[in-house]
């Protein structure tokens, strides 16, 4: 509450007794200047503060009538930017130029000025009609760096008294403390554009590198892949990519997420092969304090973190028959609880899952919950192996020797005769083991030329997967296919790709693919399934 007493020195000093009455007043505006540091330090918002610090000198310091201007950037005149005048207007918008009354003065000349008695003083204007004729006057330069950003303007509520002078030195104190005040504000307000601006540049580049024109590939197959991507990335919608191991299921995933709504928030990437079932679901539900050893504090999981964005699964298909049952319920019903707790969390989480399995026939085994599998089967994304477009082939060749070039800080290109060597192969890898291939090869280049004769492929032996010789003498060979031609054709030849073999099969069938699934060993719906991904033409008799 504003107390008159306190603005007016002790009556039972006499006149003369100058050291009690200014003893007094340096108690009275000791106690405002913390009052008025407590206000400044409450919020770096400059704006907001300043309204307040006029209020704290008029309650507690007996300086009243309070104005604040600020220099305008553009005009380089003192703009009217905060009144505190509790019996009057506390808004105008009043002009001062350099030397344009008092206040102007000061935008001459930033220095303080004391007036004993306004009406003494034939310069000032008192455009604001805010300041009373009779009383004294203190006009002080509010500076940041020694560069003048404003002045502060106060008025005593009593005629002049002898103590003008060091009412001038506490607005003078005061002014110091604002104009550090709207230092740190300004700094944190070009900090806070300098964030705002490489947020915005960060999303620009990424959006960039991980939009649909520059992925690879030419492709007609690709360039559908990309539409249906480029398609669903608008919704919600949950998507399925399917693919051979190495055929940048995760591109297209990034691709999806940078180019939809939710781009403005995080994409949260989960291996599900990489951890066992008992960290997968603590990774993915996040786990409470106590849940189990080790667990010393409360943790979110990975749906959590996706909240509003969108969590890419990879390797859908190699968690367990028992997990599943737990992801279908968040799927669902879009909430879970945390390992070890018992408040249900709701999210809001777009899924994109991928993998490499044939989930078909994993649902057929028993291994792969149907239910789950249609939650999430809602837009299926199938890749190709890249035996499938050979066509992509030098793109991405390019594109990857770009990429390598720039970390061995040279340029680095492909001759014609290994471009076609490129070609030859099957590549049952994709583009991982073309990334491999020419990332080798650029090592054992001097000249960053890359020839054919550095076109190097593992041997059947050294690949992973590559059936090993039996012993006892070779296998008997399987019987041969006929086709509908008459003419033999041995499915299991090594030299078929599988797109060889299935049409070799559909057509020995007469295109009835059941037939064909029985020569192959397959359920009709594993060879529905093949011919999607193969993009098989069926035909029609």
């Amino acid at each position: 509450m504003h107390d008159h007493t306190l603005h007016k020195l002790d009556p039972e000093c006499p006149p003369t007794g100058g050291f009690c009455r200014t003893h007094e007043l340096n108690i009275l505006l000791l106690a405002a200047l913390y009052a008025v540091s407590r206000v400044l330090s409450r919020s770096l918002a400059f704006n907001e503060t300043l309204r307040d610090v006029l209020r704290v000198l008029h309650d507690e310091a007996g300086l009243s009538r309070g104005l604040i201007s600020v220099v305008d950037p553009e005009s380089g005149k003192l703009n009217i930017h905060t009144i505190y005048n509790p019996d009057g207007p506390d808004s105008d918008d009043a002009q001062y130029g350099p030397g344009e009354g008092v206040i102007g003065l000061v935008l001459e000349k930033p220095r303080t000025i004391k007036l004993v008695r306004v009406a003494d003083e034939p310069r000032f204007l008192n455009r604001t009609n805010l300041y009373q004729s009779d009383l004294p006057f203190i006009a002080v330069p509010i500076k940041v760096g020694g560069d003048l950003k404003g002045v502060l303007a106060v008025q005593p509520e009593l005629p002049e008294d002898g103590l003008l002078e060091e009412r001038a030195q506490f607005v003078e104190m005061v002014a110091n403390l604002i104009g550090q005040s709207l230092r740190l504000s300004m700094e944190v307000a070009q900090e806070k554009s300098s964030l705002l601006e490489e947020r915005d540049l960060l999303r620009r580049t990424v959006r960039h590198q991980f939009g649909f024109d520059s992925m690879v590939g030419r492709s007609a197959v690709m360039r559908r892949v990309f539409d249906q991507a480029r398609m669903v990335a608008k919704w919600n919608t949950t998507v399925l990519i399917r693919g051979e191991t190495g055929t940048g299921k995760e591109l297209i995933a990034n691709a999806i997420h940078y180019n939809s709504p939710r781009a403005r928030n995080a994409l949260v990437r989960l291996n599900c092969a990489a951890l066992p079932e008992n960290l997968l679901e603590s990774e993915l539900f996040g786990h409470e304090r106590g849940a189990f050893t080790g667990a010393v504090e409360s943790r979110k999981g990975r749906f959590e973190q996706a909240h509003g964005g969108t969590l890419f699964l990879d390797e859908i298909g190699e968690v367990s028959p028992a997990f599943q049952a737990k992801l279908l319920r968040i799927l669902q019903e879009g909430e879970f609880e945390r390992v070890g707790g018992s408040k249900t969390i709701k999210v809001d989480v777009r899924i994109i899952a991928a993998t490499h399995r044939d989930l078909e026939t994993a649902v057929d085994m028993g291994d792969f919950r149907e239910d789950l599998f249609y939650r999430l089967n809602v837009m299926p994304l199938f890749l190709p192996p890249l035996r499938e477009r050979i066509e992509d082939i030098p793109e991405i060749a390019r594109h990857l020797l770009g990429k390598i070039g720039g970390e061995q800080k040279r340029k680095l290109t492909l001759t014609d005769m290994a471009n076609r060597r490129l070609a030859s192969h099957d590549w049952p890898g994709n583009v991982r083991e073309l990334e491999n291939c020419l990332e080798r090869a650029a090592v054992l280049s001097e000249d960053g030329v890359i020839d054919v004769d550095l076109i190097r492929f593992p041997s059947a032996r050294e690949r992973p997967n590559a059936p090993r010789p039996q012993r006892g003498g070779p296998a008997a060979p399987p019987p041969p296919v006929f086709a509908s031609n008459s003419e033999a054709v041995d499915i299991d030849d090594p030299n078929l790709s599988e797109k060889e073999r299935v049409i070799a099969a559909l057509e020995q069938a007469g295109w009835v693919q059941a037939k064909a699934a029985r020569i192959l060993g397959m359920t009709p719906r594993q060879i529905a399934y093949r011919i999607q991904t193969l993009n098989i033409e069926v035909k029609q008799f």
